[in-house]
């Protein structure tokens, strides 16, 4: 019985073992259940989150246009002595902890010889150079975006890239196989494909940006193309760096204030607005006034800068020397509802689009019942007060006088873009366009500005191989530095070249001592710059720029020049 019994169990156990047999002949012969398994065992790492790119003018990406070497390592197999040269030097610690886990591992590499067998290539997406930070923004350490362009369009921007992941099988050890049929691959997940088209021109940029950094500590450079209004440049002072915007904070700095978009105080930048009101309403620009440096009104003394009066002077003259005094007696002259209404045609007190659900400030511009208040009226008449306009907006209002008496509102961007064809399938180029004045007014006060520079007060801002005209501007901020000394916000703003005008320039120095014959040698540079990079008359023998040329450099010294006055 008991011999049975055990025959039993071994027949029994004979049967169990030629199933689990044939089960294991079968699961090596089914490609399914091999997959399966293999899928467990599958590692997947990360490379690129597939965020859309975003593009200039020429279709020239501004984003993801870098590339950094990753390394694929094992942990217990790699040694990090053996590594520790080829390491990028900010990630040598995440090196060492990595290897002691046990999974594959992706490393960024120095750029040297020695590199793992396997290597992949990651879009960076910022340059080691930033361009257009303020604009474009920057993105939290989950790659959402929280700032500019990046927050704006964080929703589309999110699902437009290519998402790529290393994929690769792993043994009982946590290292990957390297096999005839187990390699490392690249895994590309296709996006939309959109990209964000800007009207920016990253050479331009470029110029502007490197120009900045020479000549301002805090401020704003603005290029907009005259016959379009397309901003080719959009530049704000101090730069930082989108990679390690902690910085930033931790210097308040004021790094972060995109000033190009915000608002200020203009001062007598506006006053070309105010001189075409008055010749529209048809006062002669032989109108005479005689300026003693200062103007009473209801017991408020308002002055020329320094106290200076400039005598007897017509509208051409009041330009050229930036008279106060004769502005205001326009201004009251004009009346409440006149200076409203000009302000308001110029673009004062609006939003400017960048995006779809991104706007400039609109600033600030007083309603017609508090500028019958007669110390408001005389304030806004030349640029103070309650007046309040971005860098952007300004070159709206001074572009009229380059664009024959038209307002065409600014632009940021083109619109979205399939970044494979390169075409246009949705555009955000729809600016309002209206006409302010007439030609023949806006003519006037062109050949005014003009004056300015070759007659006038605005002598730094004539360029050394072009022409160009403009306006300069002084505002008070209210606000004092240790040495008690007036914090101003210093303006020059025109177009150039002066006689068939292609781009209109503002400059705006930020809080400092200086006053507008430092932003108007600025204006000055730029100006050249345009020159050469759009290619000198054959004489001159300069090439134009490419985008090699334009990364920021030593700066030819500026011609010096220097205002007797400057205005408030």
């Amino acid at each position: 019985m008991e011999e049975k019994r055990l025959l039993a169990v071994a027949v029994g156990m004979i049967a169990v073992f030629s199933v689990l047999t044939a089960r294991l002949a079968w699961l090596s012969t089914d490609e399914s259940a091999r997959y399966a398994v293999q899928k467990q065992s599958e590692a997947t790492l990360p490379l690129s989150e597939g965020r859309g790119d975003i593009y200039d003018c020429n279709q020239w990406k501004m984003t993801d246009w870098e590339y950094r070497t990753y390394g694929l390592f094992s942990p217990g197999k790699e040694s990090y002595r053996t590594w520790f040269e080829s390491v990028d030097e900010t990630q040598k610690s995440a090196f060492y902890g990595s290897i002691q886990r046990r999974e594959p591992f992706l490393v960024q590499l120095q750029d040297t010889q020695k590199q793992p067998e396997f290597v992949f290539r990651q879009a960076q997406r910022y340059w080691s150079q930033p361009i257009a930070a303020h604009l474009i923004g920057y993105l939290d350490g989950e790659g959402h975006g929280v700032y500019g362009l990046e927050k704006a369009c964080e929703d589309w921007l999110a699902e437009a890239g290519t998402k790529e992941e290393v994929v690769c099988t792993v043994d009982a050890l946590g290292a990957y196989l390297n096999t005839n049929h187990d390699v490392p691959t690249l895994q590309k997940t296709p996006g939309t494909g959109e990209g964000l088209m800007l009207t920016l021109d990253s050479r331009i940029q470029r110029i502007c940006e490197g120009i900045a950094q020479e000549k301002m500590d805090r401020g704003a450079i603005v290029v907009m193309e005259t016959a379009t209004g397309k901003i080719r440049a959009s530049v704000s002072m101090p730069l930082f760096d989108p990679t390690d915007v902690a910085a930033s904070i931790e210097k308040n700095d004021t790094s972060l204030i995109n000033r190009p978009i915000s608002g200020y105080s203009v001062g007598s930048v506006f006053k070309p607005v105010i001189a075409a009101q008055a010749l529209k309403a048809g006062i002669s620009p032989d109108t005479l006034y005689e300026c003693t440096g200062e103007y009473e009104l209801n017991g408020h003394i308002y002055r020329c800068a320094y106290g200076k009066g400039h005598g007897v002077v017509n509208m051409t003259e009041a330009m050229e020397q930036s008279c106060n005094c004769y502005f205001i007696h326009l201004g009251l002259m004009l009346g409440a509802q006149s200076v409203h209404d000009a302000a308001q045609a110029a673009g004062c007190g609006q939003v400017t689009p960048i995006v779809p659900g991104w706007n400039t400030t609109a600033g600030n511009l007083s309603t017609v019942e508090q500028l019958e208040d007669k110390g408001q009226l005389a304030s806004v008449s030349f640029g103070q007060g309650a007046l309040l306009a971005s860098p952007v907006q300004v070159a709206g209002f001074l572009n009229i006088f380059a664009n024959e008496g038209m307002y065409i509102q600014p632009s940021y961007a083109q619109g979205i873009i399939d970044t494979e064809s390169g075409q246009v399938t949705e555009s955000f180029y729809r600016p309002i366009q209206r006409t302010v004045f007439e030609p023949d007014i806006a003519k006037q006060v062109q050949e005014m500005m003009i004056s300015v520079i070759e007659n006038g007060i605005g002598s730094a801002a004539a360029p050394r191989m072009t022409t160009a005209g403009g306006k300069t501007g002084t505002a008070q901020t209210g606000r004092y530095n240790e040495d008690d000394e007036e914090l101003m916000d210093a303006w020059f703003g025109g177009f150039y070249p002066a006689n068939e005008p292609r781009y209109t320039i503002v400059v705006m120095m930020d809080s400092g001592t200086h006053g507008s014959s430092d932003a108007a040698r600025v204006f000055a540079d730029i100006a050249d710059a345009l020159y050469c990079f759009e290619g000198c008359p054959e004489e001159d023998a300069v090439p134009p720029l490419s985008l090699e040329d334009i990364l920021p450099d030593e700066e030819t010294d500026a011609v010096e020049t220097s205002a007797e006055n400057e205005d408030l």
